[in-house]
């Protein structure tokens, strides 16, 4: 590439840990408590277990008609991290299309974002099923031939990424955790936080570290990003 990249940069955002200030996930079974959860989480963060396995197992271990008050929870508890609308304002004002790739679930993934207009169809996440006893997690993002992680993803976020050819587009990710290691080694750029950090560091991907979504805006409006 050139010293200034002339192809139009699309971001891919994190939710839990990221747009969120937790993880809504570990937060609504913290909170509920029930019980076998902690192994579950356990083998995931170890990737002993596919995070498409151990999500849907964890979520079987709530009853359908606890819908309601664990979507009430997360809308109480779980904070924007602060500069999230000053970062879709400068992707609407540049032109920049912007998707939040989420492990979440559609039930509280949905709410959360509604007062940010959010075009539907640029929010990917997991989906929900109320209609039996236990709460069933669906799978409406799966991994496409191309994922080496066997069809474990659930929302499969490097399968959304390969939708953006790298030789057309900047792809840039912003993320934190466990699930986002796959798609910061497709990017141009990675965002990082917590986990995500350290692996771009082992990895030697190009990263720029953050705490607030303010501190992406100062870096993008540097332009940093195009070399």
């Amino acid at each position: 590439m050139s010293a200034t990249d002339v192809r139009p940069p699309v971001l891919f955002c994190d939710f839990d840990g990221t747009i969120t200030m937790s993880d809504n996930i570990v937060a609504i079974m913290k909170h509920f408590d029930p019980p076998g959860w902690e192994p579950i989480v356990k083998d995931i963060v170890a990737e002993r277990k596919k995070v498409r396995q151990g999500v849907g197992e964890m979520f079987a271990l709530l009853p359908s008609s606890m819908r309601e008050e664990v979507t009430r929870f997360v809308l109480e508890n779980a904070g924007i991290r602060p500069g999230f609308p000053e970062l879709l304002a400068w992707c609407e004002k540049n032109g920049v299309e912007f998707f939040v790739t989420s492990g979440g679930i559609d039930f509280f993934v949905y709410p959360l974002l509604a007062p940010f207009d959010i075009p539907r169809d640029h929010i990917f996440c997991n989906g929900s099923d109320f209609s039996g006893e236990r709460i069933r997690i669906t799978w409406p993002n799966p991994c496409d031939d191309d994922c080496d992680n066997a069809g474990g993803c659930g929302m499969c976020k490097t399968t959304i990424i390969r939708r953006y050819p790298r030789e057309q587009y900047r792809r840039i990710l912003i993320g934190d955790s466990v699930t986002d290691f796959p798609g910061a080694k497709l990017a141009d750029l990675v965002y990082s936080r917590s986990h995500l950090t350290e692996k771009c560091r082992e990895l030697g991907l190009p990263h720029v570290p953050f705490e607030t979504f303010h501190d992406i805006v100062a870096h993008l409006e540097q332009g940093d990003w195009k070399r």
